[in-house]
Formats: C-alpha cells, structure tokens, sequence
C-alpha cells in the first residue's frame, strides 16, 4: 500500500474522532489549550493502538486466508464504512454530564472511536501496508483532524458531525472497493 492510500485510511478511520471532538466543542464554551492536547492525545493514540492489536491478529489468520485476504479487506472496510454510514442517520448523542473532559470521559469515547481502527488494522497484513508508517499516519492525522474538529465544532455547531461519519463511511467503503478491483485485476 502506497502512502496515499495509507493518508485516505487515517482520514477515513479518523472521521468519527473528529466528530465527536466537534461535538465535543460545540458543548465547551471555551477551549483551553488543554482539552486540545487531551482530544489530540487520546483519539490519535487509541487511533494508533487499536489497528497495532488488529495488525496482530492479522498477521496470526493472515496466512491462514490469504487466498481470500482481499475479500476479508473489502467486507471489515466496506461493513465499518456501512456502519458509519447507519450511525450518521441517527439523532446525535447528547454529551454526558459532568467534566466533557475528564479522563473516564475521554477513554470511553477513545475507545469507543477506535473500535473501527482495531478492525481495519487486522487487513493491515493482507494489504501489505508498512505498520509502523500505518500506525503513526494514523495517529498523527486522527490527532490532527480531532484537534481541528474541536475548534470547528465551537465555531460551526452541530452542522458538522453527521457529514463528517458520511464522509469516513464512503472513504473506507471506496477503500474495500479499491482493495478488491486491485486483486481481482492482478489474477
């Protein structure tokens, strides 16, 4: 896998991130550069860790279904697209009371973000993508998008998240597509 394709991954895998920082922002009446840093390194870092326990689990069944490894990819990229998709027609979710930021908080909803990553990372394997460049891109970039969608979210409201999980959704659907035409074209 080139970088490229690598970069639309992390966008696509960060999108759900970025839109709970978004509403995460829509709901803090000042950002202090400390919420920043705690979005930033919670959703980037969980988006790094879960595809790593994924890329793991890969790697131990990848060899047992690499002649249907390209399917694999397209069915875990297509159904998490299709998921987001679905979740992106419901009503957003209330924030929680108490402390938007607090670090029981924030692990939840970092775990609960990354979920998508765990499962995309188990096709990291059978897409031959470089795991540490896959990890960092990953990282850095659901850091970054996170970062920015907290400020967006102040800034622009509510009008956001739901695009955001549509626009991660038809990324990672068009992705397992991409994955299948590839090796489908090669045999």
């Amino acid at each position: 896998m080139k970088f490229a394709g690598i970069l639309v991954l992390s966008i696509g895998l960060a999108m759900d991130a970025m839109a709970v920082a978004a509403a995460r922002g829509l709901a803090t009446p000042k950002i202090l550069p400390r919420h920043v840093l705690l979005v930033a390194l919670f959703f980037g870092g969980f988006q790094a860790l879960m595809p790593l326990i994924g890329w793991a689990i890969g790697t131990t069944i990848g060899p047992l279904v690499q002649a249907w490894d390209h399917w694999i990819a397209f069915v875990l990229l297509s159904a998490i697209g299709a998921k987001m998709l679905w979740e992106a027609r419901g009503a957003a979710a209330a924030p929680p009371p108490g402390d938007l930021y607090g670090l029981k908080v924030m692990l939840v909803l970092a775990i609960a973000t990354s979920i998508d990553a765990l499962i995309a990372g188990v096709t990291l394997p059978m897409i031959d993508a470089p795991l540490v460049l896959t990890l960092a891109t990953i990282g850095i970039t659901t850091a970054l998008l996170s970062a920015l969608g907290l400020f967006a979210g102040r800034k622009f409201g509510s009008l956001l998240g739901k695009r955001l999980d549509v626009m991660g959704g038809v990324v990672l659907i068009g992705l397992g597509v991409k994955t299948l035409v590839e090796h489908l074209s090669v045999q």
